[in-house]
C-alpha cells in the first residue's frame, strides 16, 4: 500500500490536475493533503476565468484536465468579459459556489481510478543519490514512488499577518509545512520569499444593495469544459454580483493606519503580486485617484459569505472594520472573515527545468505557487504539465514541454524558467506575442490533439474536436467560393443595418463576413435566397469559429509567418551536454545564465534575459559545426 508510481503533494489547483493526469494515464498515484476537507478549496476570489485565464483554463479542459469541468458543474453566475474588444481578449469567467466547487472536485478525486487520496502532512522528500524515490509524512510513514511532485501553494512556512499580529498557518486557520521546506533545502534547492493577501467576507444580509450597482450573469450557454452538456447548464439559477467603490474617507483612514500596516512598516519581507494589490498598496500607489472598484460577490447559495472583491488587505481588524463602514452601501456590514496577508516559501526559477522537473533532484517536479505563480489557472496549468510529465518520466518517455506559440500554458512555464519572476508572475493576454492565434475559442483545436496523444483526452471527445475542425473548414471553403451580389436584395440590407458602404460588384460571401460589423448570422440571413446553397445549422460554437477565422484571416495569416519564423528557433535543438565555457565569444554573464537555465533550444535561449543576439549567433555556429540542422 506504500507503493506508488506517482505521489503528488498538496491538494489545491495544481495538486489536484498533477494528480488526476497520472491516474487517467493508468499509474498508480496518490495525492497527499494535510486536510481533506480542504482539496480544491478557493482560497481568495470563488471564481475560475478571466482575462488570460480563461484560456488557461480551456487548454487545461483541451487536455483532458478538470478545472473547466468542476466550474461548469459549480459556477453561480457567468458571464463573457471584453466582449467589445477583439476575440483574442474576449475571456470568459465564472463565479463559483465555493463549498460545492471543493465537494465535486473532491468528489473527482476519490472516484478516479488508480488514485488514493490520503491526508497526512508530508514532512521530506526521500532521495538516494540525486534521485527522489519517496516521501515521509509527520506520522513517521514513508511512501515510495517513481516521480513525485510538489504542490504545496501557500503552506511552505506560511506566516499569516492581520496587522501587528502574526502567526504561523498554510491558510487562516490551518497548519504550515515547517519541515517540507527544509528538507527541500537539504537537498540543495534554492527557496525565496513571495507574499500574497485576501480581503474580508461580510455577511450579505447587512448590506444595504440599493446603494449598489448590480451585475448579472449572461443568460446564453456559456461553458468551460467541451465535456459539459448543454442541459446540465440551461436552467442554472444566477446570482448576481455587485459594484461599489471606496471613497476619500476610506483612503484617510488607510493613509491615518500606515504605520500599523506590516505591508509599510517592514513586518512583510516577501513581494506581493504587482497586478493584484492590497487597497493599501493601491492607495499609496495612486494617490490622486479619488475611487477604486469593488465587488461585492457571493460565496455560494447556501451561505451569506460575501467576497468583498478589490479589499486585499494586511491592516489591523479594528482599521478593516472601520474602512468597510465608511464604503456607501457597507455602513452596517458585519464582518465574518477578516483579512490577511500570507508569506510563504518558493522555489527559485532558476531551479525548474521545463518539463517543471528539478534540476538539481531527478524525478521530482513542482507546479503551481511553489513555482514563484499566482493564480488557480496557473497553478492547474503547471499541474497538469507536472502531473503529465511525471507520469512520462515513469513511462521512460520524453516529456511535454508545450510551445509559447501553441498555447497560453507554455508561454507560462516559458516565461518562468527562461525569464524568471521576482513576484508572484501572473498570466496577461499581453504576455503572448501569439495573442491572435491563442484565443480561447480555439483551446481544443490547439491542443486536444496532445492530450488524446498521451491518452488524458477520451477518444469520442477528440472526434469532437475533429469534426468540429472538419465542419469549420468546410463552411470557410462554401463563403469562399460562393458569389453574391447587389441583385440580392439582403445583401444591401444588412450592409446599410450594419452602417456599411452597399456592394456594386459581386462579392464572395467570405468578403461579406469581412465587413467589421456584419455577423454569420447576417451571412446565413442573406444565403437564404442563394438557390441551391445553404450552410445548414451547427452549435454556436462553430459557427463562432468560422466567424473569427474569417473575419480576422488577415491578421491570422500575419501571424502564422510570425509563428513560422518562431518555430524555426525552436526546432534548432541544443545538445543537453553542450559544454558552454568551452564556447569563444560569449560573456560570461551569458554562459552563466546559459549554464543556470539550460535552454533545449535556441529559441528558449534567445528569450533568456542577459543573452544577446550576438550570444545566439554563436550558439547557432556552434550547432552547425557540430553537424545540428
Amino acid at each position: 500500500m506504500h507503493e506508488f508510481d506517482v505521489i503528488v503533494i498538496g491538494a489545491g489547483h495544481a495538486g489536484c490536475e498533477a494528480a488526476l493526469a497520472p491516474a487517467r494515464m493508468g499509474l498508480k498515484t496518490a495525492i497527499f493533503t494535510i486536510s481533506l476537507d480542504k482539496i480544491g478549496y478557493l482560497s481568495c476570489n470563488p471564481s475560475i476565468g478571466g482575462p488570460a485565464k480563461s484560456h488557461l483554463a480551456r487548454e487545461i479542459d483541451a487536455l483532458g484536465g478538470e478545472i473547466g469541468r468542476n466550474i461548469d458543474k459549480t459556477f453561480i453566475q457567468i458571464r463573457v468579459l471584453n466582449t467589445k474588444k477583439g476575440p483574442a481578449v474576449r475571456s470568459l469567467r465564472a463565479q463559483a459556489d465555493k463549498p460545492k466547487y471543493h465537494i465535486e472536485m473532491k468528489k473527482t478525486l476519490e472516484n478516479t481510478d488508480n488514485l488514493d487520496v490520503i491526508q497526512g502532512m508530508v514532512t521530506e522528500i526521500i532521495t538516494e543519490g540525486n534521485k527522489a524515490v519517496g516521501i515521509k509524512t509527520k506520522e513517521g510513514v514513508e511512501y515510495r514512488a517513481k516521480a513525485i511532485v510538489i504542490a504545496t501553494g501557500t503552506f511552505m512556512r506560511g506566516l499569516i499577518h492581520v496587522g501587528e499580529t502574526h502567526f504561523s498557518g498554510g491558510r487562516m486557520g490551518e497548519l504550515s509545512s515547517e519541515e517540507l521546506p527544509a528538507s527541500l533545502e537539504k537537498l540543495g534547492l534554492k527557496l525565496g520569499r513571495f507574499k500574497t493577501g485576501t480581503p474580508p467576507r461580510i455577511d450579505a444580509r447587512t448590506i444595504d444593495y440599493s446603494k449598489t450597482e448590480e451585475q448579472p450573469g449572461d443568460t446564453e450557454i456559456l461553458k468551460f469544459s467541451n465535456r459539459t452538456s448543454d442541459e446540465e447548464i440551461r436552467t442554472r439559477k444566477q446570482i448576481p454580483c455587485h459594484i461599489l467603490f471606496t471613497n476619500k474617507n476610506v483612503h484617510e483612514i488607510i493613509k491615518n493606519s500606515r504605520d500599523r500596516s506590516p505591508l509599510f512598516n517592514g513586518t512583510i519581507q516577501g513581494v506581493g503580486p504587482r497586478y493584484c494589490p492590497s487597497i493599501e498598496d493601491k492607495i499609496f500607489r495612486y494617490p490622486d485617484k479619488e475611487r477604486h472598484h469593488l465587488f461585492l460577490e457571493k460565496e455560494g447559495y447556501d451561505t451569506n459569505e460575501v467576497y468583498v472583491s478589490g479589499f486585499s488587505s494586511s491592516l489591523p481588524s479594528d482599521v478593516q472594520y472601520k474602512m468597510l463602514h465608511a464604503i456607501e452601501g457597507l455602513e452596517n456590514a458585519k464582518i465574518m472573515r477578516y483579512a490577511y496577508a500570507i508569506e510563504y516559501d518558493y522555489v527559485l526559477t532558476e531551479e525548474i527545468s521545463y518539463s517543471l522537473e528539478s534540476k538539481k533532484i531527478e524525478n521530482l517536479f513542482t507546479a503551481g505557487q511553489i513555482n514563484g505563480t499566482s493564480g488557480y489557472e496557473e497553478a492547474a496549468a503547471q499541474g497538469i504539465m507536472a502531473g503529465i510529465n511525471a507520469a512520462r518520466k515513469v513511462q521512460g518517455k520524453e516529456p511535454v514541454v508545450l510551445d509559447r506559440a501553441d498555447s497560453y500554458i507554455g508561454t507560462l512555464i516559458d516565461d518562468i524558467v527562461s525569464k524568471g519572476t521576482n513576484e508572484p508572475y501572473r498570466m496577461f493576454t499581453a504576455r503572448s506575442e501569439y495573442r491572435l492565434i491563442l484565443r480561447e475559442d480555439n483551446a481544443d483545436l490547439r491542443l486536444s490533439k496532445i492530450g488524446y496523444d498521451i491518452g488524458l483526452l477520451p477518444k469520442e471527445e477528440y472526434d469532437k474536436v475533429l469534426y468540429k475542425e472538419k465542419v469549420v473548414k468546410e463552411i470557410i471553403e462554401k463563403l469562399e467560393k460562393q458569389h453574391i451580389g447587389s441583385s440580392n436584395k439582403r445583401v444591401n440590407e444588412v450592409l446599410e443595418r450594419c452602417g456599411e458602404e452597399p456592394i456594386k460588384n459581386g462579392i464572395t460571401l467570405f468578403e461579406f463576413l469581412r465587413r467589421p460589423n456584419v455577423t454569420y448570422k447576417d451571412v446565413k440571413y442573406v444565403s437564404e435566397l442563394i438557390e441551391g446553397f445553404e450552410l445548414g445549422n451547427f452549435i454556436s460554437d462553430i459557427e463562432y469559429q468560422v466567424e473569427v477565422q474569417v473575419k480576422y484571416s488577415g491578421y491570422i495569416e500575419r501571424s502564422l509567418r510570425m509563428i513560422e519564423r518562431h518555430k524555426g528557433l525552436e526546432e534548432k535543438k541544443i545538445p543537453a551536454d553542450i559544454d558552454y565555457d568551452s564556447l569563444e565569444n560569449i560573456p560570461k554573464e551569458a554562459k552563466d545564465k546559459l549554464k543556470l537555465i539550460r535552454p533545449m533550444n535556441i529559441g528558449q535561449a534567445s528569450r533568456i534575459s542577459g543573452v544577446s543576439p550576438a550570444d545566439i549567433q554563436v550558439l547557432l555556429i556552434y550547432l552547425k559545426m557540430r553537424g545540428h540542422n
